[in-house]
């Protein structure tokens, strides 16, 4: 396991980004993008050619979903501010596999896959950073296979708005029922269900649009442990990059777009 610098907090408020070197940070810097992405805005569609890397910022949320012929999406996994999503290892111009939209809005920066692969051809570091990086994502995509195989839907909803609140920082989730039963793949109807019956036990509280976790203990309580794995890998490979309850860092604003 590499060493991790502390982050350079005048950066973007993405951790992949921040945990970058100097030297590394530099070879990118000149082609980062700030932009602005608005909840279930459209990233990729299966077929499309990756050509823009996307980091989300602070507490901005994509999610992977992949589209079945009965005309659903399930979700994958999500990403927040611990990483990237689009081309992360390939050499660009490929087709994308799954759906990648945003769950939750907010700042992102964008760069070109031409841009990164030609910063990796000039450092080995930024290129194992981001090989590393993937690792991680492979694990998340293992771990929620394995998740929707044999845990119930109640330990995944508690999973999945868990993994949410971390990731926005908040325990008022921007999460709709709708946009719960696509992560769980049911209808939903059945997710519906499932948050009546937290919200029963005094675990939920439900907004417009929004989820309010109640009492974290007894919605961990409630859960898998999908979540635990996935950190635990994270910190094996890319120590801290993983947001948690004790690394949570003061959101500053980021500089204008280029």
């Amino acid at each position: 396991m590499a060493t991790q610098q502390a982050p350079h907090t005048d950066r973007p408020f993405n951790n992949l980004l921040r945990r970058l070197s100097d030297v590394d940070y530099k070879l990118i810097e000149p082609f980062l993008v700030t932009v602005t992405g608005a909840s279930d805005d459209l990233l990729y569609n299966p077929g499309d050619n990756v050509e823009i890397v996307y980091f989300p910022c602070a507490a901005s949320l994509t999610s992977y979903l992949v589209p079945n012929e009965d005309g659903r999406d399930v979700e994958t996994i999500l990403v927040g501010r611990e990483g990237a999503v689009g081309g992360i290892v390939s050499h660009g111009f490929l087709p994308a596999y799954t759906r990648i939209t945003i769950k939750v809005g907010g700042p992102f920066v964008r760069l070109r896959i031409t841009c990164l692969e030609a910063a990796k051809a000039q450092s080995r570091s930024l290129s194992n950073l981001f090989a590393r990086y993937a690792d991680c994502m492979l694990a998340q995509v293992f771990q929620s296979t394995a998740c929707n195989a044999i845990h119930s839907i109640e330990q995944r909803t508690a999973k999945w708005i868990l993994a949410a609140r971390e990731r926005t920082d908040s325990d008022l989730v921007p999460l709709t029922h709708e946009q719960l039963s696509t992560m769980l793949g049911v209808g939903r109807s059945y997710a519906s269900r499932v948050i009546q019956t937290f919200k029963a036990e005094g675990i939920l509280e439900t907004r417009r649009g929004a989820i309010l976790v109640r009492n974290r203990d007894a919605l961990i309580a409630r859960s898998c442990l999908c979540n635990d794995a996935v950190k635990s890998h994270f910190e094996e490979v890319l120590r801290g990059f993983y947001p948690t309850e004790d690394a949570r860092t003061a959101q500053e604003p980021l500089s204008p777009a280029k």
